[in-house]
C-alpha cells in the first residue's frame, strides 16, 4: 500500500464540496472512493458528477475498507462527531475549518487521534498556496527585515446575500470570526509563530437577516453571534497584529494583510485564495514592487494531499491539527475577551510548519 494512491472518502456534499472534489479527483496520489451526506441523493449526485464509485451514509464512508483518509466537509457543529467516528475506525481525517466548536473539543479530538495512531489535518490550506508560500519564502530571506507587526482586515456586507442556506454562518462556530478568521490568523501564525495574548471587541448590527438568493430567498433567520469583531494580538517572539472581521460593512474589503518589518512592508495575497502576487514597499518608495507568486494554485484540497503524501513518507504534514487547535484557541480567547473586555492569555502553542519545496506539484504522481 505504501506505493499506492491514498483512498479518500468525502463526508459532507454541500457547497464547498465542489471545490474539494474537483481537485481531489484530479490529484494522482489520491483515489476518491466514496461521497457521503445526510441527504443521500445529494451524495449520489456529487459522486456521479465527479466519477466517484461509491455514495451513501457517513457510517458507510468511514467504514469503507479502502478509505485511509476521511475529508470532513460537514457543517461546524458536526465536525467533531464525524471525526470521532472516523478516528475510532483508524482513519486519518482532514477537517474543513474550524477544527471543532471549542478548544476543549479540539484537544479531545487530537488526543483520540494520537491514541489511535492516526493523523488530523485541518483547513485552511490556503497557506500552502503559491501566494502565501512565496510570501513566507521572501520573509525568510529577509525581504522586509525582521517582521514586527501586521494589519489584517476582512469587511463584507454578509454571506446571506449570495449563499442559499446561510444560517449556519451566523450560528456558534461561524460568524465572521470563526468563518473568515482562520484564514487570516493561520497566515499570521505562519509568519509570527504562536500568539500569547488577545484583546477583542465585538458588535452585532442586526438580530435577524434575510436570505438574498436561491429557492429560500426572502426567508428571515436569527443571528446568534457577533458580526463585527476587532482584535489585538501579541506573539511569543515579540510580534503584534491588529485584525478586523466584519459582516456589517457596505464596503467589501477582502484579503487585506500587511506585514511590516524593520526594512519594508509586505502585502500578502488574499488569505482565502491560493494565488496572487506579493507586494513589497520600502520607506521612501513611491510605488509597490510586485513579485509574482510561484508554486501550487490548485485550490482547496492541497492540504489533504500534503497530508496523504506525508502519511506515505512517514513525515510531518503541514496543515496540522495542532496548528488548527492553536487558531481555534485564539478564536475562543477572542470570544472570552469580547465577554470580559480584558486581555486574555492563549493557552496553546505551535511549531511553525516548513514551507513547501518550490517544485511541489499536486498533479505529479509521487506514490507509484
Amino acid at each position: 500500500m505504501a506505493s499506492e494512491p491514498v483512498g479518500v472518502a468525502v463526508v459532507g456534499c454541500g457547497t464547498i464540496s465542489d471545490a474539494y472534489l474537483s481537485n481531489l479527483t484530479s490529484f494522482p496520489d489520491l483515489r476518491v472512493l466514496f461521497c457521503a451526506d445526510l441527504e443521500l441523493e445529494r451524495a449520489k449526485a456529487q459522486a456521479d458528477k465527479y466519477g466517484v464509485p461509491g455514495a451513501g451514509s457517513t457510517a458507510q464512508a468511514v467504514g469503507h475498507p479502502d478509505v485511509e483518509l476521511v475529508v470532513n466537509l460537514t457543517v461546524p457543529a458536526a465536525h467533531a462527531d464525524v471525526t470521532r467516528q472516523a478516528v475510532a475506525l483508524g482513519k486519518n481525517v482532514w477537517i474543513e475549518k474550524p477544527l471543532a466548536l471549542d478548544a476543549g473539543e479540539g484537544r479531545a479530538l487530537l488526543a483520540a487521534a494520537a491514541g489511535a495512531g492516526v493523523r488530523i489535518g485541518c483547513a485552511p490550506d490556503t497557506v500552502l498556496g503559491a501566494g502565501l508560500q512565496t510570501a513566507r519564502r521572501l520573509i525568510a530571506k529577509g525581504a522586509i527585515g525582521e517582521p514586527q507587526t501586521a494589519l489584517a482586515l476582512m469587511q463584507d456586507p454578509g454571506p446571506e446575500r449570495w449563499h442559499p442556506a446561510p444560517e449556519f454562518l451566523f450560528q456558534p462556530g461561524a460568524g465572521p470570526l470563526y468563518d473568515m478568521g482562520p484564514y487570516y490568523l493561520t497566515t499570521l501564525a505562519s509568519v509570527f509563530g504562536p500568539a500569547v495574548s488577545v484583546a477583542a471587541l465585538g458588535r452585532r448590527s442586526q438580530d435577524h437577516r434575510v436570505i438574498g438568493r436561491g429557492p429560500r430567498a426572502g426567508t428571515s433567520f436569527q443571528v446568534e453571534v457577533p458580526t463585527h469583531v476587532a482584535s489585538l494580538l501579541s506573539y511569543a517572539d515579540g510580534g503584534a497584529a491588529s485584525v478586523l472581521f466584519s459582516f456589517d460593512s457596505p464596503l467589501r474589503r477582502h484579503g487585506f494583510v500587511e506585514i511590516t518589518g524593520t526594512e519594508a512592508t509586505l502585502a500578502t495575497p488574499d488569505p482565502n485564495r491560493f494565488d496572487g502576487d506579493i507586494r513589497i514597499r520600502r520607506a521612501g518608495d513611491d510605488e509597490w514592487t510586485v513579485i509574482p507568486a510561484a508554486g501550487p494554485t490548485a485550490g482547496r484540497g492541497i492540504g489533504a494531499l500534503d497530508m496523504a503524501r506525508a502519511m506515505r513518507a512517514g513525515l510531518p504534514h503541514r496543515a496540522t491539527g495542532d496548528l488548527a487547535l492553536h487558531v481555534l484557541d485564539i478564536l475562543e480567547t477572542m470570544a472570552r475577551s469580547l465577554a470580559g473586555g480584558t486581555f486574555e492569555p492563549v493557552h496553546t502553542t505551535i511549531t511553525v510548519p516548513d514551507v513547501l519545496p518550490p517544485g511541489w506539484d499536486p498533479h505529479t504522481s509521487t506514490l507509484t
